[in-house]
């Protein structure tokens, strides 16, 4: 099933998050100006302080083609679209650039390599590794649950909350969209 930018403004609307509206703005202004604040944006980061967007995005995307099913196709873009709604600034938005930090820091003490190097099976057993597979999701909790709470989840809930990932799990209407009794009477596909 293809992903779009479409399934991830729907999954930021689903969820409440202003970003769907935020998306637009800060594309068009991001084409305007050449990149996120007009600067030239460097994607790489060597592992100090809190990674820029980029860096986020490129962690987010490896990991999401970790967890997301292999039914799943087009995550970069959905990836990165739902970022630009998370990515606002917000202590959720800082969160998410702590655990991506926390998760690269160890894949790079670990592995010798950021998240996105590594090959699928070693970026799954690096979750493991974390506990990010069996930790209870805490954003103030050990690194395994903030690993668990601002990435492991936040990708698992972009991707249900969409209508194309609800349909893998036979919910045609995730909650947010609408679909009508017509849909209720018809039952699933």
């Amino acid at each position: 099933m293809e992903l779009t930018r479409r399934d991830a403004a729907a999954a930021l609307a689903a969820i409440g998050a202003t970003g769907g509206v935020a998306l637009g703005v800060r594309r068009a202004a991001d084409e305007r100006s050449g990149g996120p604040g007009g600067e030239e944006v460097d994607p790489a980061w060597e592992g100090e302080g809190l990674p820029g967007d980029e860096a986020v995005r490129t962690t987010m995307t490896a990991v999401a083609r970790t967890v997301y099913p292999d039914a799943v196709s087009g995550i970069d873009a959905f990836v990165e679209a739902f970022l630009d709604g998370r990515l606002d600034g917000s202590p959720h938005g800082e969160g998410i650039r702590a655990a991506v930090a926390e998760a690269e820091s160890a894949a790079r003490s670990w592995y010798d390599a950021p998240i996105a190097d590594l090959p699928p099976a070693d970026r799954d057993e690096l979750l493991r590794e974390l506990g990010a597979d069996v930790a209870g999701e805490n954003p103030g909790g050990t690194t395994a649950e903030r690993v668990r709470y601002y990435v492991v989840n936040e990708l698992l809930l972009a991707l249900y909350s969409s209508p194309t990932g609800g349909e893998l799990v036979g919910i045609e209407n995730p909650q947010g969209h609408p679909g009508g009794a017509e849909s209720y009477r018809r039952g699933p596909r």
